[in-house]
């Protein structure tokens, strides 16, 4: 993010490069790679691979996005037992996510998590925000129709968060919403920095303006995060879920930073769950 803002700032007497300006822009707000956190490829051993191939509207071009999918045990037990799309944020690929991945799991969803294109052993293109949300929908489309009966719900971290909510105000069958660590635009974001007072918000062609789109979503709306975020600052949680309509919950973890929110807040995401969706029960000591 910081990138950015060096980005725009050198931009300002350039904007007849638009194309470029937007190019970078797309470079450094989802810094694609393969790369993953160390010992994510050993959380994910068990962990199916999963493809999912369809004809991208907006390039008119094949795509093959790569997930991996992982199950819980109650998927063949219980007719209701939930599914969850998990939509990572910016730098890291779906493999990094794998602890992420099994917490959620414990949680008792089953998970399908996926790559973006130019992510992992994704198509290798460029995302954007548009191309981004095709490959969500596309992968929420996968899991529909594999398990059209369950109640199934959109999840986002950093940068996922953001694309959760656009597809959760596309979707009329999603049963829930959860985000964690995001925000309510990218210009916002980058009002948080240091050089955040100069006039750069003409200049984002990648907006990410979840504030907008929020009260658009038709299911209930978990907001999670950390209260020593140092990378997208808790007010930008807070404004988001105030946003929201309908039902809603916002959680601050306390401790919680932008990496390690979902390991330290488990217990209340447990009870957040319980209460705002109707899964699982919560923990006694939290009643």
């Amino acid at each position: 993010m910081k990138r950015l803002i060096a980005l725009l700032l050198a931009s300002l007497g350039l904007l007849a490069g638009c194309a470029t300006l937007d190019e970078k822009q797309r470079q450094w707000i989802f810094q694609p790679s393969d790369r993953s956190w160390s010992g994510g490829s050993l959380a994910a051993e068990d962990m199916d691979d999963v493809w999912i191939e369809f004809t991208s509207a907006e390039t008119g071009e094949p795509v093959r996005l790569h997930g991996l999918w992982h199950p819980h045990p109650d998927l063949r037990q219980r007719a209701d037992a939930p599914v969850l799309l998990y939509l990572h944020g910016a730098r890291w690929n779906v493999t990094g996510s794998a602890f992420r991945i099994r917490r959620m799991q414990e949680l008792g969803f089953s998970v399908l998590a996926v790559d973006y294109r130019g992510f992992g052993k994704s198509t290798p293109q460029l995302p954007s925000e548009t191309l981004a949300a095709e490959d969500a929908r596309a992968a929420w489309d996968w899991l529909a129709q594999r398990h059209p009966e369950r109640p199934r719900y959109i999840f986002g971290h950093s940068l996922g968060g953001a694309i959760a909510i656009e597809l959760a105000r596309q979707v009329p069958d999603e049963r829930g919403t959860l985000v964690e660590g995001t925000f309510t635009s990218i210009p916002d974001v980058v009002s948080t920095f240091r050089w955040g007072w100069l006039p750069l918000s003409p200049l984002i062609t990648q907006r990410f303006e979840s504030v907008r789109k929020v009260a658009d979503i038709g299911s209930p709306l978990l907001v999670v995060h950390g209260s020593e975020d140092r990378l997208i600052k808790p007010e930008l949680g807070q404004k988001l879920f105030e946003a929201a309509r309908g039902p809603k919950a916002f959680v601050l973890v306390e401790g919680g930073s932008h990496h390690n929110t979902n390991s330290v807040g488990q217990p209340q995401y447990r009870q957040a769950l319980a209460e705002l969706f109707g899964l699982g029960e919560a923990p006694q000591a939290m009643r």
